[in-house]
């Protein structure tokens, strides 16, 4: 009789704040914050924090600022990216001399098929190994299929092993706030609950067609199916490719001039299209990124004509999609990116 079927969802603990304490280990036990430059004088956001940062209510994505006041004795790091690729790719080499399925699905996190009659086991000894080659911990979450055993990850944070599947889903993830699902954001339970859906077991029982009238015809059933823990997608092992390069800036000060907005833009794109050149795959669409002051982010893109690595085309899909935007408020962040063709 074949052994069962199970994905293992791998992620590194607090990643980059952990190749960083690697790196400096007189920093172990500190609370660790890396963004921007370094300087939280200056406009950035937190790309990582460290487990106690976080205690201080540290977390990815705020201003480095708001961490500063939050955390005023962190150490405060530059993000350095090439570093973070480097260990990256260690973790997943080693994930992959394991007799398993590995579906790379980022820096920090990977999804693993395997067969085994004691998938506990299995995690385990991929911890070991990680932490072996790289010194970095990793948890182990185990499903029955993709979405649960993410979702099993968190609650084996930091550095365990937790299995959540059909057997227990209810116990575990019934009760909980429907934002508790992987897909479902602050903003889609904002609506749940304006139709009186507020836990997970509620939006499991909701009436499909309801929930299709209010979140759409496609999304609104699929949330139902999310709060099942159903999932069918299949751990694919092809290796992963990047499906755009981008770059970007934050100003110091607000850019008040339209013109100097459209000359960053051009530097952007050039050091963009340098990438898709180092790539070898020409980029088929290109898109702005602007944050007007004081931090609201919309984004535009356009299509280009034919594939292509040329410089000036992606420069000038780039300014096309400047162009999309109506507002000329101050600027204080711009960013270009270009997007591969996916076959």
């Amino acid at each position: 009789m074949d052994a069962p079927r199970w994905v293992l969802h791998v992620d590194l603990d607090q990643f980059i704040a952990a190749v960083e304490v690697l790196r400096r280990p007189e920093l172990k036990g500190q609370p660790v914050v890396v963004g921007g430059s370094g300087d939280p004088t200056q406009r950035a956001v937190v790309a990582t924090a460290s487990y106690e940062a976080r205690e201080f209510g540290v977390h990815s994505g705020m201003p480095l600022r708001t961490a500063a006041k939050r955390c005023p004795d962190a150490v405060f790091l530059p993000a350095d990216g090439p570093a973070y690729e480097a260990a990256s790719a260690q973790v997943m080499e080693t994930l992959r001399e394991f007799p398993v399925v590995v579906e790379v699905m980022g820096w920090d996190e990977a999804f693993v098929e395997t067969h085994t009659d004691d998938p506990e086991s299995v995690a385990r000894e991929i911890q070991d190994a990680v932490r072996e080659r790289t010194r970095l911990a990793c948890s182990v979450g185990i499903g029955d299929n993709k979405l649960r055993a993410k979702l099993a990850t968190g609650f084996g944070k930091p550095a365990g092993v937790f299995r959540l599947t059909e057997d227990n889903w209810w116990d575990v993830m019934g009760d909980r706030t429907t934002d508790a699902l992987w897909g479902i954001g602050a903003k889609t339970a904002r609506k749940l609950t304006d139709l009186g859906i507020h836990t997970v077991k509620e939006l499991a029982a909701a009436d499909p067609y309801a929930l299709a009238d209010r979140l759409g015809p496609t999304m609104g059933p699929w949330f139902r199916r999310l709060a099942r823990g159903a999932d069918n997608s299949p751990v694919v092992g092809t290796p992963y490719v990047p499906r755009s390069r981008s770059r970007e800036t934050t100003f110091q000060q607000n850019l008040t001039d339209w013109d100097v907005v459209r000359t960053e833009v051009v530097g952007l794109a050039r050091r963009v299209a340098e990438d898709v050149r180092s790539e070898g795959r020409p980029a088929v669409r290109v898109g702005v990124k602007v944050r007007f002051a004081p931090f609201r982010t919309l984004t535009r893109s356009v299509g280009l004509a034919a594939p292509t690595s040329d410089v000036a085309a992606i420069e000038a899909g780039a300014l096309a999609a400047l162009e999309k935007f109506e507002s000329r408020r101050p600027v204080r962040l711009l960013g270009v990116r270009a997007e591969f063709e996916t076959s």
